[in-house]
């Protein structure tokens, strides 16, 4: 395993991180007892190999329904228990509910310090508030830290870039959680904002949020060669030192392996990742058309001021995807969960093009883009392959 200096935290992070979101048994918060022996051997088989291959840091969060509870009675029954241990716990504006939460997830993990502790999910001006105000979030955390309960303060989110800037720039936190991977690089200037205040950077869900590619398109795949499509977008992603771990979402003891394989890999990544990402930029160029490719996403109107709320930009971004990746699969279950993410995937997707919002009206907030119609064009085609149906986000909270 490689390991990274994690920011201003010091603590020495390997660049995979075991992800506690995908391994427990369920999300609804059940009681120890309603968990069987082989669904809790299920965690300790996985805590033992994250162990055995250097995965040395686990990363939950107070909403992952039976995960926190499952690896606390898991620390006391494998062989090591991870160096680095993280939980996340959502703000509120109550300080006393959110001490009690922070406490409430440190006696599930039955652990006596939680060494990195994140305010889960700063994804509004609002949320960032509540964490900074006096008396407010961080200053809960500030005392548990006297008390030695809790190691280095981050936030995890999935805010806009300047949002994050925002938060980052308080010099409150010490790390952030964040998403950038191939498909989505929004974040790359606040990557390197992180890296001016010492932060640790920690990519959330390159594997399934950077374009579902543990089930790959064929055209992702032969794109990608030599490499497994996982392979390369870890590669791409620690390619950027200002990175220093990726969450690997473990759902069964085989998923370690093609994440094995690009760590492997690291020291040569070098002599793939470019070739690859040159293949897939001039995929992009003959799937979508030069101009299209360079100018789609330029003067697009914010969900907040587009009639009906409706995301232009992340829709745009799935219908490019489906066009030039075949990432169709993704593009459903995100258009799907446009809607229904609440602050985690805002904003609506189309099914009310042509019903309570008019071509004529998103033309008018489409004014400056260099081709309106064919924007209204794409989101049609979304809706006619995707609409009517909506999914939930697996932890609403």
């Amino acid at each position: 395993m490689h390991y990274r200096r994690f920011g201003r935290t010091n603590l020495k992070m390997p660049v995979l991180s075991l992800g506690g979101m995908r391994f427990q048994k369920s999300w609804e918060q059940l009681d120890f007892s309603e968990i069987s022996y082989e669904e809790q051997n299920k965690v300790e088989n996985i805590l033992n190999l994250a162990s055995k291959f250097g995965l040395s840091h686990v990363e939950t969060a107070k909403y992952y329904g039976t995960s926190e509870v499952q690896l606390g009675m898991g620390f006391k029954n494998i062989e090591k228990i991870p160096d680095i241990i993280q939980t996340k716990i959502p703000p509120n504006n109550d300080p006393k509910i959110f001490k009690r939460d922070v406490m409430t997830s440190i006696e599930k993990l039955k652990v006596k310090k939680i060494d990195l502790l994140a305010i889960h999910g700063i994804n509004t001006d609002e949320h960032l508030h509540q964490a900074i105000k006096d008396g407010g979030c961080i200053d809960i955390l500030r005392n548990l830290q006297k008390e030695n309960l809790i190691g280095s303060i981050g936030f995890s989110t999935h805010g806009k870039s300047s949002l994050i800037e925002k938060a980052i720039s308080t010099n409150f936190f010490d790390y952030v959680n964040l998403h950038w991977y191939f498909i989505n690089q929004e974040n790359t200037k606040v990557i390197n904002f992180a890296n001016k205040y010492d932060l640790g950077v920690f990519i959330i869900s390159p594997t399934d949020k950077g374009g579902h590619l543990h089930s790959p398109s064929n055209k992702m795949l032969e794109l990608c060669k030599p490499l497994h499509p996982i392979v390369f977008n870890d590669l791409f992603c620690l390619s950027n030192q200002n990175v220093h771990t990726l969450s690997v979402g473990i759902g069964k003891e085989g998923d370690f392996d093609l994440h094995l394989e690009a760590v492997s890999l690291l020291s040569d990544a070098e002599k793939y990742v470019p070739k690859i990402i040159n293949r897939l930029r001039q995929e992009s160029i003959n799937s979508l058309g030069l101009e299209w490719h360079q100018y789609w996403n330029r003067n697009l109107p914010s969900w907040e001021h587009t009639p009906g709320n409706i995301n232009i930009p992340a829709l745009l971004w799935l219908s490019n995807l489906i066009d030039w990746l075949d990432m169709e699969g993704f593009a459903k279950a995100r258009y799907q969960l446009l809607g229904n993410g609440s602050h985690w995937f805002p904003g609506f997707n189309a099914n009310l093009l042509d019903v309570n919002v008019s071509e004529g009206q998103l033309l008018k907030v489409l004014d400056g883009h260099i081709n309106p119609k064919k924007v209204v064009r794409k989101l049609r085609t979304l809706k006619e392959k995707f609409g009517d149906k909506a999914v939930k986000r697996l932890s609403r909270k």
